[in-house]
């Protein structure tokens, strides 16, 4: 059974209105069809594209962290200050 919903479940959208190369807005990562429909869904929708924006955010940050393991990069070495 699903449990109401008491409050509305804000747009994820930041403003930053722009397609990436799969289609999804760079700014929420939503698709166009979340997009367009969203004020229309119903609030299980909704939950259901937040859970898949999270998913998409997790993707990324795995892929962002690979890339840098990829260019190795390293902390410099520390120098120890003598007082």
């Amino acid at each position: 059974m699903e449990q109401p919903d008491f409050f509305s479940i804000p747009s994820p959208c930041i403003g930053v209105c722009e397609a990436n190369s799969k289609g999804y807005c760079k700014g929420c990562l939503r698709s166009r069809e979340e997009r367009l429909y969203w004020q229309s869904m119903s609030d299980g929708q909704k939950h259901q594209v937040m859970r898949l924006l999270s998913v998409r955010r997790s993707k990324i940050r795995l892929k962002k962290l690979s890339l840098d393991d990829d260019l190795n990069i390293e902390a410099p070495e520390q120098i120890e200050l003598v007082f």
